[in-house]
């Protein structure tokens, strides 16, 4: 994939934008800790680097990441993953997480790394591009609204974690016919 470059206000260097290296995997799990902060979720964040590691360059990767790089500071992340749908016949890119750094906000990066993830799904012949928002980021919403993306306001995300998880498999263990 091309290193596009794109220029940001006048009075700070242009910035980069490249798929993540497992060197970068440090700054990654820092800003998806600074990330659990912002959304007020850090009692949720418990993933280590390894982790991190583990799912973007193990032996079976399950997402990608772009990051934003302004000289040698990492300032913001795109975490993405394919879906698919079954209503096209195609998959779709699922942006899990967007971080800009506070320093680097309102610079053009965050709609810079939009721009890179819509034109890697039109390149993998993706049929969507979508991602989730908190309902009290106005400012996100919006943001996001000027880009042209529709808000759904019917779809709410369905989540199961935790001992919720394990007792929904495990009664699918348990109802599951006898192979003798």
């Amino acid at each position: 994939m091309p290193r596009p470059r794109f220029p940001s206000h006048d009075e700070a260097p242009p910035f980069v934008i490249r798929g993540a290296r497992r060197e970068d995997v440090g700054a990654i799990h820092a800003m998806i800790g600074a990330l659990a902060d912002y959304e007020k979720l850090r009692h949720l964040f418990v993933a280590t680097e390894s982790d991190v590691e583990t799912a973007l360059f193990g032996p079976s990767p399950r997402a990608e990441v772009l990051l934003a790089w302004q000289g040698d500071e990492p300032a913001a992340f795109a975490l993405f993953l394919h879906n698919f749908s079954t209503f096209l016949g195609r998959p779709g890119l699922w942006l899990e997480d967007l971080f800009v750094r506070p320093e680097f906000r309102r610079r053009g990066i965050a709609q810079a790394l939009l721009r890179a993830l819509a034109a890697i799904a039109q390149a993998r012949g993706c049929g969507r591009f979508e991602w989730a928002v908190l309902d009290w980021n106005a400012s996100a919403i919006d943001f996001y609204r000027s880009l042209g993306a529709t808000i759904l306001p019917d779809w709410r995300i369905v989540r199961l974690v935790g001992p919720s998880l394990a007792a929904l498999a495990d009664g699918a263990a348990a109802a599951a016919p006898s192979q003798a």
